[in-house]
């Protein structure tokens, strides 16, 4: 008997689909406006890869910038680590799909560099565009 159920769960295996990785996405991130202490941007996401029913768009500050107001979706903030998590109405992405939110925040004075490090659902976006932050 353990025999058999040995070798109904091995050709189970052989005959499992294997999973597909997602591609990932694309982030486009825009400094839109810049004042003393303070910034605003653009930050737009693209699916390269499977379709997704909610996104988490996470990154690193590199120069003590903070979020201070966020829209089209949910920010939270500890330290230099930031995530952005979909609102309830743009989660859904279809491959090829892209959906942006916007954000209002604060920096030093020393430099407003733009993050490098963004992940979408934990991975790694493959493409990044960070456009030059208005002089």
């Amino acid at each position: 008997m353990v025999a058999v159920a040995a070798l109904i769960a091995a050709a189970g295996l052989l005959v499992a689909p294997t999973a597909q990785a997602a591609a990932g996405c694309r982030i486009d991130y825009s400094v839109t406006n810049q004042w003393a202490n303070g910034l605003g941007a653009d930050v737009s996401v693209t699916n390269l890869g499977d379709p997704l029913t909610r996104w988490r768009l996470t990154w690193t500050f590199t120069a003590g910038q903070k979020v201070t107001q966020l829209w089209n979706g949910t920010v939270s903030q500890s330290g230099a680590q930031v995530t952005v998590t979909n609102a309830a109405y743009n989660g859904s992405l279809a491959t090829g799909a892209s959906t942006s939110f916007g954000f209002n925040g604060s920096w030093d004075n020393a430099g407003n560099p733009a993050p490098t490090d963004f992940a979408v659902n934990g991975t790694p976006a493959p493409e990044a565009r960070r456009r030059p932050r208005p002089r």
